[in-house]
């Protein structure tokens, strides 16, 4: 089988927010592309993308899904993603592999929550973007308004390519001549596009006020510049289930969408993988394209950017951007090749490691269906199974040459919301690390928190219902577990330097134990982790035994003197010690720098710490005076308001994740349960004193029972 040209090919996500009809619409694509002979539904459970028994029964999308159809000459591969902001982890994947993001809204809500957050973030990995706007035969829509707002939310760069028309949808693009439209017309339509697109290039600009026309197959170069530049966000018009304007989409995808040589490509990264991540987002300006590197500087190392070239005959680089468990085919990679061909008994390297495994069975995924293909080209998605190795954001690749290469890591929200678990059945232990590992091997937005001090498991995702979702699938792997709200995930640091030192000293007869060590530490911003500072000089202690004494101050960092919880945001400078000739091994240096450390923590005037999230709460306008004074009374604070479509509004802030408990009951009670909130972890900051000392007091009273 001959690999798809790249020219043919388009490679597209459905995103936005939850009830837009995302779904729906991938298999009104597939089934007017002939790649299904029916469309299923939702409610009955029979699309190709919701196919998970647990989706079924959400009548939800809860992961991401890959199909794939021809239409137009072109060869369409579409990733339908899951709306619930829970569940935004597998849409952020998906934004990884494609050059277009589809962001789809409900036209009946308007935009939404996930509407904005998808769009920033597809700008932000500079994306195509294009807007549909699905179920236009609805009631009590107002289609003109919505465009309005659609506008003034994301730019006057938002510009229909066709309008609803009696039913249908009349395209303002390759039909400037069209007919009657339910509101504006076709002609306006069609100039704006057009005044639009010819502003990348002077050139043209000239030729057109020169002419006053251009006919839109010249256009299809600046098209391309505009979209992959955020100067053009197209707009469609469309109804999934009665099929209006789903045919004209296809054609927008078809002759429109940018193919892999074209759109913006990621970036990656041949050096550190730290030094990327250092760098904070992608270099070089939307837009650009070629062989153009760009050194990244960070920690005193240095990693060199590059582009992927779509090329089939280069060296293979493929991302995995999602991993599946699957109970009859275990483990699935599945990847996007971004240069070179991957076939059918391929030897291919994970990452960094050293030893290749071969790709015995290559998959093109259809759903839940797994297609045996013999090779896939730049461009596409495949999966290969059964290979232990692959993690999820792993670059796959065929040469030594493409060692320690990379992508830029993907920002997932970090998980607030936790449960403490433990297996209902003695001896099952084992298996909730097995059934947890698998979880999070699934989903980048998950979670799993041993915490010494209580002894606990805890389990943490984005919301409610991810970790009901959670615990469904642990059940569906025959493990029950008992659940309980978790601690606070306190911390603690110190607000002052200070010094420690230990000598220990062990003789027992025999060889003995000899380590001294000599420290100072001092506090760090916010968010500055744990630096350890080698500052011996003239040999007081060997640099053999530096690892040990940085071994023990780890060690008296997991739990710190007032409160016993976790120590961050500390320099360690070790600048002095001593050693023996015979008795000083490595045990005696790590115990020498662990009580060294304790004893400047106690010194440092330690102080506990908070998690604080970051809070967004979507409600009934009416209720949003009642939600903002609720906040308040949580100890948090309110940052703004801000008025959304169909009668509801949004309230900003931030809160003490211990501020937070029994928060879901409260928000349902004063909205009638309409209301929703998402959470993600803004900073730590110092609790008030009276927390501090109840902290303090608990942990003594426990440790004098022990």
């Amino acid at each position: 089988m001959p690999i798809q040209p790249v020219d043919t090919l388009r490679t597209v996500a459905l995103v936005g927010h939850f009830d837009a009809g995302k779904t729906t619409l991938a298999e009104a694509l597939l089934h007017r592309a002939g790649a299904i002979a029916s469309m299923g539904t939702v409610e009955r459970g029979d699309t190709v993308c919701n196919t998970d028994p647990l989706e079924r029964e959400y009548r939800h999308s809860l992961n991401s899904a890959l199909c794939h159809f021809d239409y137009g000459g072109a060869a369409i591969r579409l990733i339908d993603t899951p709306g619930y902001p829970d569940f935004v982890g597998p849409a952020l994947c998906a934004l990884a592999a494609v050059e277009t993001a589809l962001v789809v809204v409900n036209a009946q809500a308007g935009i939404e929550l996930s509407t904005r957050r998808m769009m920033a973030w597809a700008a932000e990995r500079k994306l195509c973007r294009m807007i549909v706007v699905n179920k236009i035969d609805a009631e009590r829509v107002d289609l003109p308004a919505l465009l309005a707002e659609l506008q003034a939310a994301f730019g006057r760069e938002v510009l229909p390519l066709n309008l609803p028309a009696g039913g249908g949808v009349a395209d303002c693009y390759f039909a400037p001549s069209g007919g009657p439209t339910d509101f504006s017309s076709v002609a306006e339509a069609h100039q704006a596009l057009v005044d639009q697109v010819v502003e990348v290039d002077e050139a043209l600009m000239a030729r057109y006020l020169e002419d006053g026309e251009i006919a839109p197959e010249a256009l299809h170069a600046p098209f391309e510049r505009a979209l992959r530049e955020g100067h053009l966000i197209p707009l469609c018009f469309v109804s999934a289930r009665s099929g209006a304007g789903v045919a004209e989409l296809l054609e927008v995808l078809a002759r429109l969408a940018p193919n892999p040589a074209e759109g913006n490509p990621p970036l990656f990264y041949r050096g550190e993988a730290g030094t990327a991540e250092a760098r904070g987002g992608e270099a070089g300006a939307a837009g650009t394209r070629g062989d153009e590197t760009d050194p990244v500087e960070a920690g005193g190392s240095e990693a060199e950017a590059f582009r992927a070239e779509p090329d089939p005959a280069r060296h293979v680089l493929a991302h995995v951007f999602k991993v599946v468990i699957d109970p009859f085919v275990g483990k699935l990679g599945v990847f996007r090749v971004h240069q070179g061909t991957v076939t059918r008994d391929s030897q291919l390297f994970v990452g960094d490691g050293r030893r290749p495994f071969k790709v015995g069975h290559l998959f093109r995924l259809q759903g839940r269906r797994y297609d045996e293909v013999d090779s896939l080209g730049p461009g596409e998605f495949g999966a290969v199974a059964k290979v232990d190795e692959i993690e999820f954001d792993a670059v796959l690749h065929d040469s030594h040459d493409e060692d320690r290469i990379h992508l830029v890591a993907l920002a997932f929200p970090r998980p607030m919301h936790g449960l403490a678990i433990e297996p209902r059945r003695h001896g099952d232990e084992q298996r909730i690390a097995e059934v947890l590992h698998k979880l999070r091997a699934e989903d980048p937005c998950v979670e799993v928190e041993q915490v010494a001090t209580t002894r606990e498991t805890v389990l943490r995702g984005l919301g409610d219902l991810h970790l009901r979702v959670l615990l469904d699938r642990m059940a569906a792997h025959k493990l029950e577990v008992q659940t309980k709200p978790p601690s606070i995930p306190y911390r603690e640091t110190i607000t002052r330097p200070a010094e420690g030192h230990h000598r220990h000293k062990k003789q027992s007869g025999g060889a003995g134990q000899f380590g001294e060590v000599f420290l100072r530490v001092e506090p760090l911003p916010r968010g500055g982790g744990f630096v350890f500072e080698d500052a011996i000089h003239g040999g007081s202690i060997p640099g053999q035994f530096l690892a040990a004494v940085e071994k023990g101050v780890r060690a008296a960092l997991a739990a710190g003197p007032l409160a016993g919880f976790p120590v961050e945001d500390v320099k360690v400078t070790v600048y002095d010690g001593k050693s023996h000739a015979v008795d000083s091994k490595d045990v005696a240096f790590q115990a020498a720098g662990r009580r060294a450390m304790l004893a400047a923590l106690k010194a440092a005037q330690p102080i506990v710490l908070e998690p604080v999230a970051a809070i967004e709460i979507n409600a009934p306008e009416a209720r949003i005076g009642d939600l903002a004074a609720d906040l308040v009374g949580r100890r948090g604070q309110v940052g703004g308001t801000e008025a959304l479509s169909q009668g509801l509004a949004s309230v900003r802030g931030q809160v003490p994740l211990a501020g937070l408990d029994g928060y879901a009951g409260r928000l349902k009670s004063i909205t009638a349960g309409q209301g929703s909130y998402t959470l993600v972890l803004s900073h730590y900051d110092a609790v008030p004193q009276e927390v501090q000392q109840r902290l303090a007091a608990g942990y003594k009273a426990a440790a004098e029972e022990d």
